[in-house]
């Protein structure tokens, strides 16, 4: 009786220690939800931000599509200089 009483709080125990591991599994997936949706929110952020500084210097801007702007941006690069310049600005992803 004494092995039965042992198998039983084994078990007991057992099945506690996977109700823990589960609840420890669905706190980590809450949380990284939750990073995933605060990264997501900088980054909308962020965008928002520089398409209003690009709207902000180039009023033709709003006007423009998407690749619009893109080619006018791409146009800029090009122009005498841009490669200096964009060589000592931070890699993207360094700073938000």
């Amino acid at each position: 009786m004494n092995e039965k009483n042992t198998a039983q709080t084994q078990k007991e125990e057992r099945e506690k220690v996977l109700k823990e591991i589960r609840q420890l599994e669905n706190r980590q997936k809450i949380l990284e939800n939750k990073q995933r949706n605060e990264e997501r929110k900088a980054r909308t952020r962020r965008l928002i931000e520089r398409g209003a500084i690009l709207e902000g210097i180039f009023p033709l801007a709003p006007n423009l599509s998407g690749a619009e702007v893109k080619a006018f941006l791409i146009a800029l690069s090009h122009l005498p200089g841009a490669v200096e310049l964009t060589a000592n600005l931070p890699k993207s992803g360094n700073t938000p």
